[in-house]
C-alpha cells in the first residue's frame, strides 16, 4: 500500500496530463484523428456506395383465348383493369364491343384447330387463360372443348410460357353423361394441362355462371336466377356430395368472380397450382 501511495505522490503531474492531453493516431486512409476539442478537423467525407443496377420486374403478357365471349371478355376487362398487357386469340378477332377496355387488348384472328393461324400469338406470352369451349354434337364437342385447347396447351409450353389457366366446369353428375363430348373434352384438357403445367397449371370448375350476358344486341340478365341461387346454395356445401342430387345444390358464381379469380391465378406467382372448384373460387373472388 506505501509503495503505491509512493507512486501516486511521484507521478501525479504525468497521469493527469496522459489522461487530459490531446492524441492523435493515424487513420489507414492517411487523415489524422484528434482528440484535442480546440481544433476542429475537416469535416468527414463520405463516399456514395457503388450503385448496382438490377433489372426491372418481368412485365406480364397475359393471353386470353377465347377473350370475345361471355367470360373471355370480362377476363379481358379485369385484366387491363389491373394494368396488365393483354392480348386475345378468338376466331373472329376483334369483338364489335363499344368498350375503353376493348381497345386497350391486342386481337388477333384465327382457329386453335388450325395450328398454322395463330402460333405467332404466343410469342413473348407469360400466362394464358383460356375460355374456349361450346356445344354441339359430341364430337364437336370434344373439339372445341378438348382438342382445340390441349393444341393451345401444348403450342404454350413449347413457347415457354410460365403459367395456364384453364375454365373447366363442375361436375353435374348424370347431365355429363348426357353431354358426354362436352365433359370428356374439358377431361382431357385438364389431364393434358396437368402434365404440361405441374408448377402453373390451374383448372377452375364453376358451375353456372351467372351475370349480363349479350346476344347480338340482346342483353340477358342472368344474375335476376343465379344472384339469388348463389347466395342460398353457397352455404349449402356438404349437400353437393348427396349422390343423385348432389349437384343440384352446386351454387353459381358470377362471371366477374370467375374473371378476377382466373387473372390472379395466372399472375400471381403464389397462387397454387391444380383445381379450384365452385366455392374456392366464390372465396378467392371475395378477395379484392
Amino acid at each position: 500500500m506505501s509503495f503505491v501511495f509512493g507512486l501516486l505522490i511521484f507521478y501525479p503531474c504525468s497521469l493527469l496530463y496522459s489522461s487530459l492531453a490531446p492524441t492523435k493516431c493515424l487513420l489507414s486512409n492517411g487523415r489524422l484523428l484528434s482528440t484535442d476539442s480546440s481544433k476542429i478537423d475537416e469535416p468527414l467525407k463520405v463516399e456514395e456506395a457503388e450503385t448496382i443496377s438490377s433489372p426491372p420486374p418481368p412485365t406480364e403478357k397475359l393471353l386470353v383465348l377465347g377473350g370475345n365471349g361471355f367470360v373471355g371478355s370480362h377476363v379481358c376487362k379485369e385484366a387491363v383493369a389491373k394494368g396488365i398487357s393483354v392480348s386475345s386469340l378468338n376466331r373472329s378477332g376483334k369483338p364489335c364491343v363499344r368498350e375503353s377496355w376493348a381497345d386497350s387488348v391486342m386481337w388477333h384472328q384465327g382457329n386453335l384447330l388450325l395450328p398454322d393461324s395463330w402460333k405467332d400469338a404466343f410469342n413473348g406470352v407469360t400466362a394464358v387463360i383460356s375460355c374456349v369451349g361450346g356445344f354441339g354434337s359430341n364430337s364437336q364437342m370434344y373439339k372445341i372443348n378438348g382438342t382445340a385447347n390441349i393444341n393451345a396447351i401444348r403450342a404454350a409450353a413449347e413457347k415457354g410460357v410460365k403459367r395456364f389457366v384453364y375454365i373447366s366446369a363442375a361436375d353435374f353428375g348424370l347431365v355429363n353423361y348426357l353431354l358426354r363430348g362436352y365433359y370428356e373434352g374439358k377431361k382431357a384438357t385438364e389431364a393434358e394441362l396437368l402434365s404440361k403445367f405441374p408448377y402453373g397449371g390451374v383448372i377452375l370448375r364453376p358451375g353456372f355462371i351467372h351475370g349480363t350476358r349479350k346476344v347480338g344486341s340482346i342483353s340477358l340478365p342472368l344474375s335476376i336466377i343465379g344472384s339469388p341461387l348463389e347466395t342460398v346454395l353457397k352455404h349449402a356445401k356438404p349437400l353437393t356430395g348427396v349422390p343423385l342430387v348432389g349437384p343440384l345444390f352446386i351454387p353459381p358464381v358470377n362471371v366477374v368472380a370467375v374473371a378476377r379469380v382466373a387473372v390472379r391465378a395466372a399472375t400471381d406467382q403464389v397462387f397454387p397450382p391444380g383445381v379450384v372448384d365452385v366455392h374456392g373460387i366464390l372465396r378467392h373472388g371475395d378477395q379484392k
